[in-house]
C-alpha cells in the first residue's frame, strides 16, 4: 500500500512562490507578512491540504502549546461554567487546555499546581483559590499567569473578577425594599474572597437601610447543598425569627428550599429566597429561584484571551464583568 505524501513547508513555499521563511512566518504568526503573500501561502496550504504539526511546532518554539488551569471544585456549577469558557476561548489557537482541581484545600492547590508546572505548560491560569498573592507572585516568575474570579493586590493587573460587594448589597437591598428586616444570610467558606464579600455586602445594605446586624440571623455554609440544609436547620433550631433568607450561591439556596419543604415552610408565602450565580437549574426550582447571575462563561472566554495575549506579548484590554439580579418568583413582599 503507498502511502500518501507528507506535505512539507517547501512544498507550500514552491506553490506559493514564496520563500520558506515567509511560509514559516504565517504559520507561526510572529512577524507580520505582506498580504497578498499570506493569502497565497494560505491558498497553497488548502490546495495541498496541510495538516500542521502542532506538536512538533510546539517543542522547535521550546513551547508545550498547553495552558495550565487550576480550578477549585470540578462538579461545581460555577467553576465548570468557567472552564468551559476556557476551553471555547482557547479554541482556533494552537493551544490546549490542562485541567487540575484544588478542592478547596490549599495543599491540594499547591499539588496540582506543581503537577501543571512539571508539565511544562506555557501559561497558568487560576480559578479563584485560596493560594496567597505573594505565592501567586512568585509563581508568575515560572510562568504567564491569569486569575480568574478572585482579586489579587499583587498581581491586579492580572485578574477578572466581577463585584460580589455590590451584587450581595443589590440582592439584599431588593429584600429590603420588598419589606423585609429579618433577613437571614448563609454564607460560603469563610476563607473564600467572594464569601467574605457577600457577607460585607449583606451586613452593608442592612446597615445603609437603618437595620441593625444580627449575628444570630448569619450561619455558615461552603457553597454545598447540603450546608444550605443545614443552616436552615441551624436558623430554625435559634428560634429566631426571619422572613427571608439570602444564600452565597444557589447550590445552598437549593438546600435551604428543601429543609424549608420538609419543615412545611413555604416559599415565598412564609418565607423568601434569594441565590447567588444564576445556574441553568435555578430557573427551574419550585418556584424558580431569584438569584445573581455571574457571567461565567464571559470571565472563561476572557481569560484565555488574556493569556493568549500574554503569550503572544501583545496588549489585552481587560472588560469589565457586570452582574444582574435576576428576579423570579421565590421573593414575595412582607405583609
Amino acid at each position: 500500500m503507498s502511502q500518501k505524501k507528507r506535505i512539507t513547508i517547501q512544498d507550500i513555499a514552491l506553490k506559493a512562490n514564496v520563500s520558506k521563511s515567509t511560509v514559516s512566518r504565517v504559520l507561526n504568526d510572529t512577524t507580520p507578512v505582506a498580504p497578498e503573500k499570506e493569502t497565497a501561502v494560505l491558498a497553497a496550504m488548502a490546495e495541498l491540504n496541510y495538516q500542521p504539526n502542532i506538536f512538533a511546532r510546539g517543542l522547535a518554539g521550546g513551547q508545550s502549546l498547553t495552558i495550565g488551569a487550576l480550578t477549585q471544585n470540578i462538579g461545581s456549577p460555577f467553576y465548570d461554567t468557567i472552564m468551559r469558557g476556557i476551553i471555547a476561548g482557547l479554541e482556533g489557537s494552537d493551544y490546549s487546555p490542562i485541567f487540575a482541581d484544588g478542592r478547596w484545600q490549599l495543599a491540594a492547590e499547591q499539588k496540582a499546581l506543581q503537577t501543571l508546572l512539571e508539565r511544562r505548560v506555557d501559561g497558568l491560569i487560576i480559578v479563584g483559590g485560596t493560594l496567597s498573592g505573594e505565592t501567586l507572585a512568585k509563581l508568575e516568575e515560572q510562568a504567564p499567569v491569569v486569575i480568574v474570579a478572585r482579586e489579587v493586590a499583587e498581581l491586579q493587573e492580572y485578574c477578572l473578577f466581577t463585584d460580589n460587594f455590590q451584587a450581595a448589597y443589590e440582592a439584599t437591598r431588593f429584600l429590603i425594599e420588598a419589606g423585609h428586616r429579618r433577613i437571614a444570610h448563609i454564607t460560603g467558606l469563610e476563607m473564600h474572597q467572594d464569601a467574605r464579600r457577600r457577607r460585607a455586602g449583606y451586613a452593608q445594605a442592612l446597615a445603609d437601610a437603618g437595620i441593625e446586624f444580627n449575628q444570630d440571623l448569619v450561619v455558615g455554609g461552603d457553597f454545598r447543598r447540603q450546608s444550605g440544609i443545614l443552616g436552615v436547620e441551624t436558623l430554625l433550631t435559634r428560634g429566631q425569627t426571619f422572613s427571608a433568607i439570602f444564600a452565597a450561591n444557589d447550590q445552598m439556596a437549593s438546600g435551604a428550599r428543601l429543609a424549608l419543604f420538609r419543615r412545611g415552610i413555604r416559599v415565598p408565602d412564609d418565607i423568601s429566597l434569594i441565590g447567588f450565580d444564576d445556574q441553568p437549574e435555578s430557573a427551574y426550582m419550585t418556584p424558580p429561584l431569584t438569584t445573581v447571575r455571574q457571567p461565567a462563561d464571559e470571565l472563561g472566554e476572557a481569560a484565555a484571551a488574556f493569556m493568549l495575549h500574554i503569550l503572544k506579548k501583545k496588549p489585552f484590554t481587560t472588560p469589565t464583568f457586570p452582574t444582574e439580579l435576576i428576579i423570579r418568583e421565590s421573593v414575595a413582599r412582607f405583609r
